[in-house]
């Protein structure tokens, strides 16, 4: 499959900002706050394509969780993808964003690299808004929501969109997640806003 996606990109986890997973100037991450990891990931595709299927002002997320100490810190994961895209479209991203396509960033990406499980994929009215505030909806399962960025932080970099594309660390001032088996409601910790350019070669 020939394909790129590139646009806006939106996360949050229960870490303490900054979170630990960040490249912090050009010191690498490390483990997780609390040694658990529990993660709503956003993308809004604002340019793509697919093999001629235009993926344009579609969008995708993931709430995923894993754990430091489980040997090979396997993620467990669920994908929802545009309900707005058409059948071929939602294909592709999650075609893309599971690492089934290849890639050369996308099978680095963690849940691609490392062993885990997909709960499943899910077609699911979602919208990211960039600002601040930056601000992700997806369906009834997820909201999140910054507008404060951390004071004075050096250059902060997130591996998921890559370390070599900065962007802005912020303090989430609402993180909630109910969506079977994952469920939360963080105030006050970690946020990241930046972009992405995925290329299949």
């Amino acid at each position: 499959m020939d394909w790129r996606i590139a646009g806006a990109y939106f996360e949050a986890c229960n870490c303490e900002a900054i979170c630990p997973c960040r490249k912090i100037g050009d010191l690498p991450g490390g483990r997780s706050t609390y040694g658990e990891c529990l993660g709503l990931l956003g993308w809004r595709i604002d340019r793509g394509h697919a093999d001629g299927v235009d993926l344009a002002g579609l969008h995708a997320a993931m709430i995923c969780r894993y754990h430091d100490d489980e040997p090979g810190s396997p993620w467990t994961i669920r994908l929802h993808v545009d309900e707005h895209g058409s059948p071929a479209a939602r294909a592709a991203i999650e075609a893309i964003l599971l690492g089934r396509a290849g890639g050369p960033h996308i099978l680095r990406l963690p849940w691609v690299g490392k062993p885990g499980e997909l709960l499943d994929v899910v077609s699911s009215p979602i919208e990211l808004r960039t600002g601040p505030p930056h601000e992700l909806r997806v369906g009834d399962a997820a909201r999140l929501r910054a507008t404060r960025p951390v004071e004075a932080q050096p250059a902060v970099a997130c591996g998921i969109p890559g370390y070599e594309r900065p962007g802005a660390e912020y303090y989430a001032d609402e993180n909630a997640v109910d969506d079977e088996p994952f469920g939360w409601d963080f105030v006050g910790r970690c946020a990241f806003a930046g972009d992405f350019d995925y290329v299949s070669a």
